[in-house]
């Protein structure tokens, strides 16, 4: 396999199609077999994938993983914020899209289990791109069957999505968090939700975060507080007593003003916030990552998608450093 880096302003640049016409995150190498993981740190996987649409029928955010791959081959890995290249000490690669079936949750989430299971059993940490978040379940789930009960959490959202089913819909979007809560794997204590607001919640959504035990950062909390307190408190409480924190970004974590491709919540968290917090989750050592539910068909400037792949960056950058440290 070629060397694993970013291809920017390279008058000789080719992409990597992950599919036709689809360049592979960053332009990194394709991993098309199995046994390439084993010589990987990290590797993107995309969950084009939408299930019940809890308004509306239909919100584009299948076309999540094309549409960032498609703005990614912009970006390094580099930021002189830290002054570190991520790269100089992560190898990675794409290996492309799971499986889908749009509306069958057994299929699909059958296949990202089969997917992830890939990944974490090279010991490789899991970039996932969706897609809905109602795919964050099956993803932890599948982590937590390796690590019982010492799996964390550090869910940046404007919603709970602990919502015990949507209709008769237990999958929903709007429920991933209260299947964690009761998977027999979990322990939902070492669950935290961060920048939670605004009126698109559910009084009983607030009430099983208390009866589970999990821990809410408003959004309120972080702007009084300020990001580093917020963050640290978060870290303190998923990292204790665990063997693997994952990291999983709603779109809508961010105030509108910063995510006009997704969910429309406002008093949210700027993008500094967010870059910032899931880089200090990235130098605490955390071993996985979703971002999820943007709508790239709503506006031509992929504001969404470029956001996806910052907060991807700035979480390795962390990941980097953390590594960097150990060496």
């Amino acid at each position: 396999m070629r060397n694993s880096k970013p291809t920017i302003y390279d008058p000789k640049f080719l992409p990597n199609n992950i599919y036709s016409g689809v360049p592979s995150w960053l332009n990194l190498p394709v991993i098309e077999e199995d046994e390439d993981l084993n010589e990987l740190d990290i590797a993107i996987v995309g969950v084009p994938w939408e299930g019940g649409c809890t308004i509306g029928g239909y919100s584009s955010c299948t076309e999540g993983p094309k549409s960032i791959r498609s703005v990614s081959i912009r970006y390094t890995g580099f930021l002189p914020d830290f002054n570190l290249d991520s790269f100089e000490y992560l190898k990675g690669g794409d290996f492309g899209d799971v499986p889908v079936q749009n509306g069958n949750y057994d299929f699909t989430f059958e296949e990202i289990r089969k997917k992830v299971a890939k990944v974490i059993d090279a010991d490789v940490i899991p970039i996932t791109f969706g897609g809905d978040h109602s795919i964050s379940y099956p993803i932890i789930s599948e982590m937590a069957k390796k690590h019982p009960k010492k799996v964390g959490i550090l869910h940046f959202d404007a919603h709970l999505d602990n919502y015990e089913q949507f209709g008769d819909d237990p999958y929903s979007r709007c429920s991933p968090f209260y299947r964690l809560y009761t998977d027999e794997n979990m322990d939902p204590t070492k669950i935290v939700h961060i920048g939670i607001r605004g009126p698109r919640n559910h009084k009983k959504e607030y009430e099983n975060a208390e009866k589970f035990g999990a821990t809410v950062i408003k959004s309120q909390d972080v702007k009084e507080k300020g990001w580093k307190e917020a963050i640290d408190e978060a870290i303190a409480i998923a990292f204790k007593d665990t063997e693997v924190v994952y990291v999983t970004i709603c779109a809508d974590a961010l105030d509108a003003a910063f995510m006009p491709q997704g969910p429309q919540d406002m008093c949210g968290l700027t993008s500094y916030e967010l870059a910032m917090m899931v880089h200090e989750a990235g130098l605490a050592g955390a071993k996985g990552f979703d971002f999820v539910e943007i709508y790239p068909e709503t506006n031509s400037l992929q504001t969404a998608s470029h956001v996806g792949c910052w907060m991807a960056l700035y979480y390795l950058n962390g990941l980097a450093e953390y590594k960097k440290n150990r060496l």
